[in-house]
C-alpha cells in the first residue's frame, strides 16, 4: 500500500531530526572523542613501534650477553653463570633484571632458577622460576618439575606434590613424564597418600614400560599397596 504523503513527510523529519542529535552530540563530545582517536591511534602506533624498532635491536645486545653465562652453565660453574665473570660478561642475574621484557631476559629466568636449585637456595629458584614464562614444548613441564624439586627439598611436600603434578600434566612425554610420575609417587607416599602413590607409579608401569622408572617399578608398586 503506497505511502501518503504525510508519511513521507514524518520519516524526513525524523531523519533530519537525527541528523540534528548526532551533530549535538558530536560537537558537545568531540573533545572526548578525539582524545579517544589519538589515544588509540598511539597505543597501535606505540605497539608496532615497540615490536618493530625498540625491541628487536635489544633482543639482540641480550643475545649477545647471556652466551658467556650459557656458557659457563654448560661447564658447571654455576657462580659465574649467575652473577658474571672477571671479564665483565653478565650473568643471568642482571641479564633477567636487564633485559626482563625480551625472550631472552625470560629464558635468563630459568636459567637462574635452575642454578639456584643446583646450588642450594631452593626459595630462590622457586621465585626465579616462578617468573619464567615458558614459550616451548618441553619446558613448561621442566620448570614446573624444577619447583617441585625445591618444594620438595624444603620439606613442603604438599607443593611439591601440586608442581610434578602440573609437571605431568603440561607435557606428556617419554622423557619428563615418567620422571615426575615418579617424583609425585615418592612425596605422596611422604604425605601418606599411598593410593596416590600407587596410581602414579602404575601409570608408569603402563604408559611407560621402556623408561628406566619402569624398571623396578614393581617395588614401589608392592610398597604403595602395602600400607594401602
Amino acid at each position: 500500500m503506497a505511502k501518503t504523503k504525510k508519511q513521507k513527510e514524518e520519516e524526513i523529519v525524523d531523519v533530519q531530526e537525527v541528523y540534528s542529535k548526532t551533530e549535538q552530540f558530536l560537537d558537545k563530545y568531540k573533545q572526548i572523542i578525539l582524545g579517544v582517536v589519538i589515544a588509540v591511534a598511539a597505543i597501535v602506533f606505540g605497539t608496532f613501534y615497540y615490536y618493530n624498532f625498540y625491541l628487536p635491536p635489544i633482543e639482540k645486545e641480550a643475545q649477545d650477553a647471556i652466551f658467556h653465562a650459557q656458557r659457563h652453565f654448560s661447564n658447571d660453574s654455576l657462580s659465574l653463570a649467575m652473577y658474571g665473570d672477571s671479564e665483565g660478561n653478565p650473568g643471568f642475574e642482571e641479564i633477567a633484571s636487564n633485559y626482563g621484557s625480551t625472550n631472552v631476559g625470560n629464558l635468563a629466568h630459568y636459567y637462574m632458577g635452575v642454578s639456584l636449585l643446583r646450588t642450594g637456595d631452593f626459595e630462590g629458584a622457586v621465585l626465579y622460576l616462578d617468573r619464567y614464562d615458558p614459550k616451548d614444548e618441553i619446558t613448561p613441564s621442566i620448570k614446573y618439575g624444577a619447583m617441585g624439586d625445591a618444594y620438595s627439598e624444603l620439606g613442603d611436600y604438599k607443593s611439591a606434590l601440586k608442581y610434578y603434578k602440573k609437571a605431568i600434566n603440561s607435557v606428556k612425554n617419554d622423557f619428563t613424564t615418567p620422571v615426575y610420575l615418579m617424583k609425585a609417587g615418592l612425596v605422596a607416599e611422604e604425605l601418606g597418600k599411598n593410593e596416590d602413590a600407587k596410581a602414579y607409579y602404575t601409570t608408569i608401569k603402563k604408559d611407560f614400560p621402556n623408561s628406566s622408572q619402569a624398571r623396578n617399578i614393581e617395588k614401589y608398586i608392592k610398597r604403595a599397596e602395602a600400607v594401602s
